[in-house]
Formats: C-alpha cells, sequence, structure tokens
C-alpha cells in the first residue's frame, strides 16, 4: 500500500495546499485516493472529501491510541491505490513540548509511514538543506523520504534548493510550487467549509491539481510513498450484545463534525442510524430511541436555523421525555435557548438548555481535553473516562445554575463543565467514542430502555 505523510516544518508552511494538490494531480491521473488528518481536526478532511470523493478519516494517537490509529489507517485504505496523510503544525509538535505524543512524528512513526517534508523557501536557498538535516536527524523512528520546496522564486530558486538538500541530506526533492497567492487556500474560517461542499471551491482544486501534476516528479513520489503492509486491523468495538434500536443523527451543513469511526462503532453495536437536516426544518423522525446533534456551524445558519419552529419544537420534546442524547458544540450550541452572531444579532434556537451561546471573534477555545464523568452521566458515569477535542469561537452564558455533565481537563487546567439533564449530555467537547467504547453501548442500552418503555 503506497502511503505519504504531508509534513511541514511548521504551521503555515503550505502543507494543506500540498496535501489537496496532491490529491487532485492523483485523482486526474486516475488514482484512487485516501485522504486523513493528523490530529482532532473536522476542517481539513472536509477538503480531502471534496477532492477524493471518499471519506477522510483522522488519525490521532492522543485521543485514541496508536492500535487504533493502526486500524483507522488500514480500514480507510481498503480500496484505494494510495493514502495521503496530511500532517498537523510541524512534524514534531503534538500535545506538549517534551515528546511526540500526539504529533504527525508520532503517527509517521507508529504506522511506517514514510514523510514528505513541505519546507517555505522564501528567502533562502543552501539553508532549507540545515533545515531539512535538523528535521532528518531529530527522531531515528520518523523516515524522511523526500523534501516539497513550497513558495520558490521559480525553477532557477528550486534547482538551488535541490541541489543543496539533495547534496547535504540525500533525500530527493521531488517538486515545487512558486510563490503565487493565487495558490494558497483562501482565508480558511468556518464559512469557508460549506462553500466546499457546495462545489465552489472544485475549479481552485482542479487547478491546483494541474499546477502540482506539472511540477513534480512522478516516478520519485510514487517511489517514496512504497510503505510496509499494513497488519490486519481488528474490529474497534466488541460489543457484548447487538442493540436493535433506532438513533437519529442530524446531518446538514450546519451538523455535520462527526469522527467516522463514532457512527461506525454505533452502527457494528447494532443501532440503525437515522439521519436528518434540522436546517432544512426535518422533525425528529418517527421512531427513533436516541439522538446524536454533532457539531457544525450553526452560527453561519442562525437566521435558518431559528425560522424551523417544527423541527425545533419536535426535537426539544424528544428530550424532555427522556431520548438519550448526545449534543457536542454545534449541537449543545442548538439546544440553547438564543444564539448571539458575531455582529450582535440573536436568534432563537432549540430551547432545551438554559441561557445563550455568544460568537466571538477570537478563538474561545482550543485544544485536547481529557473528560471525567459525574454523577448522572448515562454515557459516562463518575470514575469514567473519556478523550476528546475543542474548537469554538463562542461561549455560554447559562441562565441560572447549571448541572455539569463532566469535569474537563486540559492545558489550562480542570474544570467543570457541560450540561446534564436526565439523559441528555451537552457541551463543548466532540468525543472521539475509541478512548472510551463503553459510551456506545452505555447510550445504546438507555436507548433500548426508551424503545421498550415507549
Amino acid at each position: 500500500m503506497r502511503r505519504l505523510v504531508i509534513a511541514a516544518t511548521g504551521s503555515g508552511a503550505g502543507k494543506t495546499t500540498v496535501t489537496l494538490g496532491l490529491m487532485a494531480a492523483l485523482k486526474q491521473k486516475g488514482y484512487t485516493v485516501q485522504g486523513f488528518k493528523c490530529g482532532p481536526d473536522y476542517i481539513d478532511p472536509t477538503y480531502h472529501t471534496a477532492v477524493t470523493g471518499r471519506p477522510s478519516r483522522n488519525l490521532d494517537s492522543w485521543m485514541t491510541g496508536t492500535e487504533t490509529v493502526r486500524t483507522v489507517l488500514a480500514n480507510g485504505c481498503k480500496g484505494a491505490d494510495i493514502a495521503i496523510i496530511e500532517g498537523v503544525m510541524g512534524l514534531f509538535d503534538g500535545k506538549q513540548p517534551l515528546s511526540d505524543d500526539g504529533s504527525t512524528a508520532d503517527i509517521a512513526a507508529s504506522t511506517k509511514s514514510p514523510v514528505l517534508l513541505v519546507v517555505d523557501c522564501s528567502g533562502m536557498a543552501r539553508s532549507a538543506a540545515a533545515i531539512v538535516r535538523g528535521f532528518q536527524t531529530f527522531h531515528p523512528d520518523v523516515h524522511i523520504a523526500g523534501v516539497f520546496a513550497n513558495r520558490v522564486g521559480g525553477e532557477g530558486h528550486f534547482r538551488l534548493i535541490k541541489a543543496a538538500v539533495e547534496q547535504m541530506c540525500g533525500l530527493p526533492v521531488i517538486g515545487f510550487l512558486p510563490k503565487d497567492d493565487a495558490l494558497s487556500l483562501p482565508e480558511r474560517h468556518l464559512g469557508l467549509v460549506p462553500s466546499v461542499e457546495r462545489g465552489e471551491l472544485d475549479s481552485f482544486f482542479a487547478e491546483l491539481g494541474r499546477k502540482i501534476a506539472a511540477a513534480i516528479d512522478w516516478e520519485t513520489l510514487l517511489s517514496i510513498a512504497e510503505a510496509p503492509a499494513l497488519a490486519p486491523s481488528a474490529p474497534l468495538i466488541r460489543p457484548s450484545r447487538l442493540y436493535r434500536v433506532r438513533v437519529a443523527v442530524a446531518k446538514d451543513a450546519a451538523f455535520h463534525f462527526y469522527y467516522p469511526e463514532n457512527l461506525e462503532m454505533l452502527s457494528a453495536c447494532g443501532a440503525e442510524l437515522v439521519y436528518f437536516s434540522p436546517l432544512a426544518g426535518e422533525p425528529l423522525p418517527d421512531g427513533v430511541d436516541g439522538l446524536y446533534i454533532g457539531g457544525g456551524f450553526p452560527e453561519e445558519f442562525a437566521a435558518e436555523l431559528a425560522r424551523q419552529t417544527a423541527a425545533k419544537q419536535s426535537i426539544r420534546a424528544a428530550i424532555r421525555r427522556g431520548l438519550p442524547t448526545l449534543a457536542e458544540c454545534g449541537g449543545f450550541m442548538f439546544l440553547t435557548e438564543r444564539l448571539m452572531t458575531a455582529d450582535g444579532a440573536e436568534y432563537e434556537m432549540a430551547g432545551v438548555i438554559p441561557g445563550r451561546v455568544v460568537m466571538q471573534r477570537k478563538l474561545a477555545a482550543l485544544g485536547y481535553r481529557e473528560v471525567y464523568g459525574r454523577k448522572g452521566n448515562f454515557l459516562l458515569p463518575e470514575g469514567e473516562r473519556a478523550r476528546g477535542h475543542e474548537f469554538h469561537y463562542s461561549t455560554y452564558e447559562p441562565r441560572g445554575d447549571v448541572p455539569f455533565a463532566y469535569e474537563t481537563s486540559g492545558r489550562l487546567g480542570a474544570k467543570p463543565d457541560g450540561y446534564l439533564t436526565h439523559r441528555l449530555v451537552a457541551g463543548y467537547v466532540h468525543f472521539h467514542f475509541a478512548s472510551a467504547p463503553a459510551m456506545v453501548e452505555r447510550w445504546l442500552s438507555e436507548c433500548e430502555k426508551v424503545k421498550h418503555d415507549g
């Protein structure tokens, strides 16, 4: 199986642009390409999926452990000719500065995947070799197989960099992109993803693919992408039994941040997933025994969501009746009473959780979270632990006392967090079920109770 990790010397070096260009160019050449993203990011996988036509998957060693990473990689590669794995931040940047835990390097080493190092070469020539040499010798288990020169001044500049790197590092410099603002991904923000899904950037991806295809040594690229075979993968969950229940999943442009493995683990335990669109005004489907509202962009569609009175009422009534529900980030925001956008306008949301969320123009929270259950949490009981991630620009302003769902621990310390009622667990954390597989069976067991009592 050919696979290649696209890493960089640091954030902003252009690895997303190179990743998407390679994916597009490979597709144009007739290859079936599978995308992956190191770390918990939901946005880059959306771009991968748009370019490759196959759902991209996250590889996150901190949230799920290395065995699960290998399983996700092996399962995702089925039916593909080559896997392109986009890194996160710089190659060795992870959860903390004293180890590679959660880094792109950790993923590359644990999966024995070769690395293509993207270097921003603007303003340098021989110095690029010094940078590459440092990365090359930093970790003995990380195999840097080649270099991509980004933002060069032209072919002459590229030849200087290629000569220096190949002489000093013994690595092939397989291609380049010139400095050109037209080749950079448009300003990345949450609202960009819906436009990607509508196909508005298809022409940009196609042109990027053509530019990459014209400036890359394909024979060398395919050669360095050769990697050891992946071991047969074990299932992510082995349920004690099957649960014959139906779980509604909100899925549309406002709510679509789901790790594919979370949905697959629910299905593996017997759950039938029933998709619906609150944004389109679709009420909760009939005969469902549970509800999953993932993250997304309710703030981008606040006016439209506010108009969907019937959909909101059906969700509110079901949760109040005790429908076992998990709402993550965007889903949590939607279940509050009101959402205030960054321009100060307020919109009515579902009205399940007392209080409002307020959008800010700067990031409110970003990072991994260790999550510890609290008493009454049917998904994560007291004493149980799961792992997840937060990334949001809003803050929650409660009305009255908040019954917290769990305690979160991150870089800035620990705090009670989320919102809990009888069978509702809601909060900003995006859980990865592979970090605590027992969550899945606990949830479906509660769904069974609803079904039998119904």
